[in-house]
């Protein structure tokens, strides 16, 4: 499996309702931060995410947060030119 690749440096502050929802976890989706079905022969796999309620949600944007789908802060530890 190679890194994921970064889709944005920083998270996806997003009001969600409540449902299911699928969180890229490889960076290669057009509809980010949600899984296009891109993964496929990556080695990675989306993340389900279940809400049970309306909610405020930031979701990870660089792929290296220790705890998917939410952000973590990784992406300040990052190499300005790692994307």
């Amino acid at each position: 499996m190679t890194d994921p690749v970064i889709a944005q440096n920083g998270p996806y502050p997003m009001e969600l309702e409540a449902g299911e929802y699928w969180w890229c976890a490889c960076g290669h989706s057009k509809t980010q931060p949600f899984c296009d079905g891109s993964h496929q022969g990556t080695g990675f796999n989306p993340v389900q995410m279940t809400l049970t309620e309306k909610s405020q949600v930031y979701l990870c944007g660089c792929k290296y947060t220790s705890t998917p789908p939410f952000c973590d802060g990784s992406h300040d530890l990052l190499e300005p030119d790692a994307d």
